[in-house]
């Protein structure tokens, strides 16, 4: 059973989530340029394979630090994250998506990112 989460743990955790965010989204638009440049033109601005490699290599470690903190990544594009949490007896999870700032969301377990609501602020 993985990590389950508090309101509070979760919310501690956005200002290193926000960051590690950001840098994917920019890193994951540097790769798709990068790759359509070389599948059009054969060349890019960005560099090469090597330079491709690398991106996908830095990708990989970010969505590592998400998963090694207990943080269930739920899509890449968009970037779609959830924390395992118990809001009333009830199993949720607090989720957040790319170009939200805060934690503000959550969804029931079973419902999943149909059933989203707001999350109460204390």
């Amino acid at each position: 059973m993985g990590r389950i989460f508090t309101v509070e743990e979760a919310r501690a955790l956005m200002p290193a989530l926000l960051e590690r965010a950001d840098e994917f989204v920019s890193l994951r638009g540097d790769l798709a340029e990068l790759v359509r440049d070389l599948r059009e033109h054969g060349v890019s601005e960005s560099g090469g394979l090597p330079e491709a490699k690398a991106f996908e290599a830095r990708l990989d470690e970010i969505l590592g630090w998400f998963e090694a903190h207990g943080i269930e990544i739920k899509g890449v594009a968009p970037l779609l994250v959830d924390f395992p949490s118990v809001l009333d007896g009830v199993s949720v999870r607090l989720c957040w998506l790319e170009g939200d700032r805060d934690l503000a969301w959550y969804h029931r377990e079973d419902l999943g990112f149909a059933g989203r609501r707001p999350l109460r602020r204390a």
